[in-house]
């Protein structure tokens, strides 16, 4: 099989979804690996080292998505890519599809078989998207406390506090594994955390692991009461597959201290505030009702090589399945990956997605 790797074309990506290790173990088993030039650059992994691998560099996009039986992806496929891609091609990478009608269009019109990381469920865990939680997670409480200070636009609190000085309040918004992740960065730059959660068996598990932070039942009146007091509110909602509630209104905002943050980590699938919406690297933030929002899309991206190393070590095992097998055997083989399975042959094949949007859903095999 041909496996390509594009070059990341979303703004400041710098992920790469194959390391050279990886292109080396494909090419071992008889495939073919084609890297467009540059593609692993920004996580510090150079063209040559790939040609050590094993891999072909080439050029262009297109020919990426021309000669490849399975294109291997860090994120969605953007406008410009659309064009190149096929009918009879998999596509392994990060979709969102729920988040974005047009791009669901775009893939059921193309006819690619669109598998997607964030789906692929193991028991409860979603194992390809884990590693990118736990990244956005740890990153959500630095984000915070560098845009809680006074020269960026902050209120001028400082989340540790001093002696005599109360610290500041973080509130985290779902006990997954981003939240999981947030309230640790918070708890260790010395804040007051609280973790809403509505999964009673989640929260007694944070209530063991977790003393340094408080755990409440997540509602409208909890969090509406919590909104006074908050510095830096985290949304770390997921619904798998699915669009992000939105549960924080404007109207809650409001509550909140002018110069409070609010960083929505859910804004992939949509955003779970009603004010969140897309933002980039270059322009992290923006201003509404006083607070402070960051919701960059990939977060992970800022910590290119370590979020390319987490990533690719969750990912290869289903590259490798998918190139050795197909698709069909794959999914006998690894049954989870049927989950991930978002558009085939013009068929839309997640069940989430469909509802998101309104169309039809098809069984994908």
């Amino acid at each position: 099989m041909v496996i390509g790797v594009p070059k990341e074309i979303k703004e400041q990506e710098q992920r790469v979804a194959l390391l050279p290790s990886a292109a080396n173990q494909l090419t071992r088993r008889g495939h073919s690996v084609v890297v467009q030039r540059s593609a692993g650059v920004g996580s510090g992994y150079p063209d040559e080292e790939y040609v050590k691998a094993g891999a072909e560099i080439v050029d262009q996009t297109n020919e990426v998505f021309l000669r490849a039986d399975l294109v291997v992806k860090v994120k969605e496929p953007l406008e410009a890519e659309f064009p190149l891609l096929r009918n009879g091609q998999i596509l392994f990478t990060y979709l969102h599809l729920a988040a974005s009608k047009p791009l669901t269009e775009a893939l059921l019109k193309s006819g690619v078989t669109g598998v997607a990381y964030e789906t692929i469920q193991v028991g409860n865990k979603l194992p390809l998207l884990e590693p990118m939680s736990e990244i956005a997670g740890r990153m959500s409480a630095v984000m915070g406390a560098y845009f809680l200070a006074k020269h960026n636009g902050g209120s001028g609190v400082l989340l540790g506090g001093v002696p005599g000085v109360l610290p500041g309040r973080v509130v985290v918004l779902g006990g997954g594994t981003s939240g999981i992740n947030a309230a640790r960065m918070a708890i260790g730059l010395g804040a007051d955390v609280t973790i809403l959660e509505v999964d009673l068996e989640r929260m007694r598990f944070l209530d063991i692991t977790m003393n340094n932070a408080d755990t409440l039942y997540s509602n409208e009146a909890n969090l509406y009461d919590l909104m006074p007091g908050c510095d830096l509110l985290i949304g770390a909602v997921l619904v798998p597959g699915a669009k992000a509630p939105k549960l924080i209104t404007r109207g809650m905002l409001k509550k909140m201290k002018p110069g409070s943050v609010l960083v929505d980590i859910s804004i992939d699938q949509g955003g779970c505030a009603e004010t969140s919406r897309p933002t980039t690297h270059l322009d992290p933030i923006y201003v509404e009702e006083s607070v402070t929002h960051y919701s960059v899309a990939n977060m992970p991206a800022a910590y290119a090589r370590t979020a390319t190393q987490a990533l690719t070590n969750v990912t290869y095992r289903y590259v490798e399945l998918l190139a050795d097998l197909g698709l069909e055997r794959a999914c006998k083989k690894q049954p989870a990956l049927i989950g991930g399975i978002n558009t085939r042959d013009g068929r839309l094949t997640c069940r989430a997605v469909a509802e998101a949007h309104g169309l039809k859903y098809e069984s994908p095999l």
